[in-house]
């Protein structure tokens, strides 16, 4: 974003130079070079404009290449065939005009805004309106020389450098109030994380201690049947906390920048499918059916450790939350250009108060199974996290005695910032 955003500045810094050197070095360098750096810069800072907005959209910044090379292809094949200076000016006028009105329109149209994205919008708003009175003077008093001095130029040229430098330092304002938001976020977590070490990991391992010193101190006391069973209770606990721990490492890493998101192009039939597999040995044992429902393969571009972390999280949900003899069915299907991915159970539900929580660290909930099984309910935050790197979205829909439905969505190709 900051990177683009610097890309923009320094080829407009260029394009610039070029054209003060008119008269020293040759008119394709002067003219057909720095306009096209121009075009280049404003293409470059609109994409980092772009990039600020909460809703990000891979159309949007084809957009603004297909703009710009537009703008660069008309602009030199006006100047090749011969036409007048102020021709080319209003051309170059029309085709910044072009390149910055989609991102103003959407800072204008996103909801949320508040002092300084009103700011910062304001000024590109007043920055299209000089631009447009621009091309009506120069439409209406033809320019026959690059360089003039007339009063109307004179004020142009202070009110497009103020509102550069205006522009500038609203961008960089909104960089660091979001930079303020995300420490603030990631402190919030941080409280939050030791929390959830002090409160659920507690419980798991207080359990071992307790059941491992029952073992050690009175092993003669209890029958081979009784020691079983609290071997098996003390396998129990510690798996909880082992999985415990590991979503707590996993999630620390999303929040920390150390997971690396690498997506691939694969078949997520493939992938679901394995993890149905995987699963129903675990289904079996509360005598679930577990079944997966595809009318069509769909390939899609993945992180596949995350995907597989998703679906097996809220497959292992579903079960728990299934009484025996219970189903659950995955389904996948392609819906507006993103694919769609749903687990359903006809389980216990979620209480409505319980569902606004799920996906949120600071409302972080914990609901038994259906046999008792426990849970911290970091699994479903860790899945929230890895479908917003994904750029999707996921929900649930459910009726406390009649099931759940977990949906997530994907979209078909991933938007690289």
């Amino acid at each position: 974003m900051l990177k683009k955003f610097g890309y923009g500045k320094l080829l407009l810094t260029i394009g610039w130079t070029l054209i003060l050197l008119r008269g020293i070095v040759s008119d394709l360098i002067t003219i057909n070079i720095a306009n096209t750096f121009i075009f280049a810069a404003c293409c470059y800072e609109t994409i980092a404009m772009l990039a600020m907005l909460k809703t990000k959209g891979k159309r949007r910044y084809k957009l603004q290449i297909g703009i710009t090379i537009i703008a660069i292809l008309v602009f030199n094949t006006l100047v090749l065939l011969g036409s007048t200076i102020n021709a080319r000016i209003l051309i170059v006028s029309l085709g910044v005009f072009a390149i910055y009105l989609p991102p103003t329109i959407s800072y204008f149209t996103e909801k949320g805004h508040n002092f300084f994205r009103t700011f910062y919008v304001l000024c590109y708003a007043a920055f299209e309106v000089l631009i447009i009175m621009r091309m009506i003077y120069n439409y209406l008093n033809p320019q026959k020389d690059f360089f003039t001095y007339s009063v109307f130029d004179t004020l142009y040229s202070i009110s497009l450098f103020l509102l550069t430098l205006i522009g500038t330092v609203g961008f960089l304002l909104l960089v660091k109030e979001r930079q303020d938001h995300k420490i603030k976020k990631l402190l919030d977590d941080k409280n939050q994380f030791f929390s959830i070490i002090a409160h659920d990991l507690r419980g798991p391992l207080g359990s071992s201690a307790s059941l491992s010193e029952i073992l050690t101190q009175n092993i003669e006391e209890y029958s081979r049947e009784e020691i079983k069973e609290i071997i098996e209770m003390l396998h129990e606990s510690n798996k909880n906390s082992y999985k415990l721990l590991e979503n707590l490492l996993d999630w620390s890493k999303v929040q920390t920048g150390m997971i690396e998101f690498s997506p691939k192009r694969i078949i997520i039939n493939t992938l679901i499918k394995e993890n149905v597999e995987l699963n129903k040995n675990a289904a079996l044992n509360k005598n679930i059916s577990l079944s997966f429902e595809s009318s069509e393969l769909i390939e899609v571009e993945i992180d596949k450790n995350m995907i597989d972390t998703i679906v097996r999280n809220l497959l292992t949900n579903a079960i728990k939350f299934t009484d025996k003899h219970g189903e659950i069915t995955v389904r996948i299907k392609k819906k507006n250009q993103k694919v769609e991915i749903s687990i359903t159970d006809n389980g216990i539900g979620i209480p409505d108060n319980i569902k606004e929580k799920l996906f949120k660290i600071n409302g972080k909930v914990s609901q038994k199974g259906t046999e008792n099984e426990s849970g911290s309910g970091l699994g479903l935050l860790l899945c929230s996290e890895f479908i917003k790197m994904h750029q999707g979205k996921i929900w649930t829909e459910s009726e406390p005695g009649k099931g759940s439905t977990f949906k997530f969505t994907l979209p078909l190709e991933i938007i690289k910032n």
